[in-house]
């Protein structure tokens, strides 16, 4: 196992995390998540601290102390929603063994979304957002394609809406696969979607992981209805997402496998918190991946240096977001600029909390619970979250998964703070060089 990254991630400092390539030294500020390059003396220096105030103490030296810092106590309020999610249909024909929504109909009775909720969920979308704001809607389940007339009909009225006043608007659908016909193929690449197909590894453990509700395996079913959308190389782009389990953490092989059929990216994403509890993801097993993933990322480096494409999504993040400088209180805009819309039309803060009184933010019909969106940024705001409050990685992470966090706690920890260790070091290794190569963009110097 990968111990040592998980060693090495863990907080020694609440302001800054300390890491080398090579013989060189590195402070990474937590603050604005900056990197700096240090020589050896002040490097040996931050290394002999041995509490904060004196950390405090040697950046101030360094001028790299900043009043106010980037991110306050304060949360927003009356934040605008510019993305939603619509459950266009709360059920599914698998029987996933570790669906957050228990098999798709998030435990009750399974149902469509009208098309008379999806358009008045669009109008809501619409009214909360000014002509020059970018908005998304994102298609989920269940299996989405269940309802595909909703799905299809809601995606011209939203476009429409959106040209009339000038505004773009992004589209995402996350799917099994099983429905896809070439159709779907030919609509989606009309309307620019992002599409998510839900794959779990090579044949025999998918099939293991995602049978069809009979017991029968699915992933033959899914690579023969996704073809046309492989073929697809404009508008359109498609992603596989693994979800990790103990049993499948193969990961290098899953990654070559799904990028040989065809896909334009693949990322992983472990299981934390399922309904039953089967398949969440131990200490030991989150270990495990956490080395798998630093195999893959390697790959990735000595392909980006070779100047040749490996698409996986888990890396190419990491390295936009160090790259951007992200700064962040929140994981991501649940309960903020993002909701989710159930087929009952309740608002929820996010897909994985429809049904859940935890998220519930409203409703179509009496309009969005500004009270309980402002409460619910209060509450999950990182400097309100332990031990995330004292955590060198807190604005990368945000304080990991509202859902996950509340549901099973933080187990994860130390395979996300490793992980973005492993992360700044091959950032720094890239270069402005590798950087380009990895995504085309003008690299930024760390200083």
């Amino acid at each position: 196992m990968t111990s040592g990254f998980a060693e090495i991630g863990k907080p020694k400092f609440s302001d800054v995390h300390l890491l080398c390539t090579g013989r060189q030294g590195h402070l990474f500020l937590a603050d604005g998540s900056q990197l700096f390059d240090l020589d050896a003396d002040t490097f040996a220096k931050f290394v002999a601290a041995t509490n904060d105030e004196e950390v405090s103490g040697l950046l101030t030296k360094l001028g790299l102390t900043t009043e106010p810092r980037r991110i306050c106590d304060e949360a927003p309020t009356d934040v605008p929603v510019r993305a939603i999610s619509l459950a266009i249909a709360q059920k599914c024909n698998l029987g996933c063994t570790y669906c957050y929504a228990q098999e798709g109909d998030f435990g009750a009775s399974p149902k469509n979304m009208s098309l008379e909720t999806a358009l008045a969920s669009i109008d809501l979308l619409i009214g909360q957002t000014r002509a020059d704001e970018s908005i998304n809607i994102a298609f989920l389940g269940g299996e989405p394609l269940i309802n595909r007339s909703v799905l299809r009909q809601a995606t011209v009225y939203a476009s429409e809406k959106a040209a009339a006043r000038g505004q773009k608007i992004g589209f995402s659908i996350t799917t099994n696969g099983t429905l896809v016909d070439r159709d779907d193929a030919d609509f989606f690449e009309r309307h620019g979607f992002a599409v998510t197909i839900s794959l779990d590894g090579r044949a025999a453990v998918h099939d293991q992981l995602r049978p069809f509700k009979g017991g029968s395996g699915s992933y033959e079913r899914i690579i023969e209805r996704i073809g046309p959308l492989l073929g697809r190389a404009g508008r359109m782009q498609t992603t596989a997402r693994v979800t990790v389990t103990p049993t499948n953490l193969a990961l290098k092989q899953t990654l070559d496998e799904l990028l040989g059929i065809g896909f334009h990216s693949v990322g992983f994403s472990p299981m934390l918190a399922s309904p039953t509890g089967r398949g969440q993801m131990d200490e030991v097993a989150l270990q495990n991946m956490l080395t798998a993933m630093i195999e893959c990322g390697q790959k990735f480096e000595r392909k980006v240096m070779a100047g040749e494409r490996y698409a996986f999504s888990n890396m190419t993040t990491a390295l936009r977001e160090i790259h951007r400088g992200t700064h962040r209180p929140y994981p991501c805009g649940a309960g903020g600029a993002y909701l989710a819309v159930s087929a009952d039309a309740e608002l929820a803060a996010c897909h994985r909390f429809v049904g859940v009184e935890a998220g519930a933010m409203g409703s179509i019909g009496a309009g969005i619970d500004n009270d309980r969106k402002n409460a619910w940024l209060e509450r999950r705001h990182v400097h309100k979250q332990e031990p995330c409050r004292t955590c060198w990685a807190r604005y990368l992470c945000g304080g990991g998964c509202h859902h996950e966090v509340i549901a099973r706690g933080r187990p994860a920890c130390d395979f996300i703070r490793g992980w973005l260790h492993y992360a700044l070091q091959a950032y720094l290794r890239l270069g402005p060089e590798g950087l380009d190569r990895a995504f085309g963009a003008k690299s930024r110097t760390a200083s």
